[in-house]
């Protein structure tokens, strides 16, 4: 495993992370939480170090599982970053697919009050790090948001604060770094093999403010592992049903044919290993996060650190 500083002042962590959305036991199908904690230990194991989470992930079911791996291991050498804005707290996770009863909430103290909550969930003493969830542009043009990481940070009760890039306002979104350089260590952004856009304007800005970069979605919700074909379905309790529907996914799998000659470069490596190296290539990019419920997803995941950035 491979390892970086997030931007000029975020944490050293492992260039493949564990994104913990699928754990939750919410949007992904169904989970077995022995075998997610499973998938924790063994990416523990193989050195990941950065395991990003949110309050909102299983209605907090995904930051408790991280607890009790923190209960095993203990945390000395790990980066567990979280989000809020979210607000699940009056949700009925059985009405509807959950979606509808949430509510964004970027106010001052529900933000505070939202990272309080995450810190009794995971059982530390501070996170390492809190990232807004995917606001849109308008909250983010409000005081309170980056008021409340202020707040955070000057109580101890956040390391570092970070943004999640909302998907798709990749560059709507990057002037908010030249505002917000001196509060913002780190953003997580929407970032692909067929999702390229934060290279044109962001990545130029993080890189210009030293601002970390955390990739999400680097297998494009696993269709770039080369499992999904025209015919692929998802059952109701799995977001993709809504993410990858057939028009999304028809035209997905359209652009990923084009990515064929990059594959066949490193035919000596599976698809998953060849996309995440791809997340990790670019030098805004310190560290990719795919989603894994099997200790054998984590296994393939990790092994993409050490191979190395893609000569393309």
């Amino acid at each position: 495993m491979q390892y970086k500083q997030l931007g000029k002042r975020g944490p050293l962590v492992s260039t493949i992370g564990f994104g913990a959305w699928a754990i939750g036991g919410m949007h992904w199908g169904k989970t077995d939480d022995e075998v997610s904690l499973q998938a924790l230990r063994t990416a523990i194991d193989q050195g990941v170090t950065l395991i990003d989470t949110a309050d909102v992930y299983g209605f907090g079911h995904s930051e408790k599982l991280i607890a009790k791996l923190i209960k095993e291991r203990g945390n000395e050498n790990l980066v567990l970053a979280t989000k809020a804005g979210s607000d699940f707290y009056h949700a009925d996770p059985a009405d509807d697919d959950g979606y509808g009863a949430i509510t964004p909430n970027y106010s001052k103290d529900y933000l505070i009050s939202a990272a309080e909550k995450s810190l009794k969930r995971l059982n530390v003493e501070a996170l390492d790090i809190l990232q807004l969830h995917s606001p849109e542009l308008s909250i983010l043009e409000r005081d309170e948001p980056c008021l409340a990481l202020e707040k955070l940070k000057k109580d101890g009760k956040i390391k570092h604060a970070g943004l999640s890039i909302k998907s798709f306002e990749e560059s709507k979104q990057a002037h908010l770094l030249d505002q917000h350089y001196d509060i913002l260590d780190c953003i997580q952004v929407r970032y692909n093999l067929l999702e390229r856009e934060a290279e044109d304007i962001l990545f130029p800005k993080a890189l210009e403010h030293g601002i970390g970069v955390i990739v999400r979605i680097p297998l494009l919700f696993g269709l770039l592992t080369g499992k999904f074909d025209r015919n692929s379905s998802f059952g109701k309790d799995d977001h993709r049903r809504m993410n990858l529907s057939a028009e999304k996914l028809n035209n997905y799998l359209g652009e990923l044919e084009l990515q064929e000659k990059l594959f066949k470069q490193y035919k000596d490596q599976s698809k998953t290993q060849v996309s995440l190296r791809f997340a990790i290539t670019h030098p805004a990019c310190q560290t990719a996060i795919p989603g894994a419920k099997t200790t054998q997803q984590v296994q393939e995941n990790c092994s993409s650190s050490d191979l190395g950035p893609i000569q393309n």
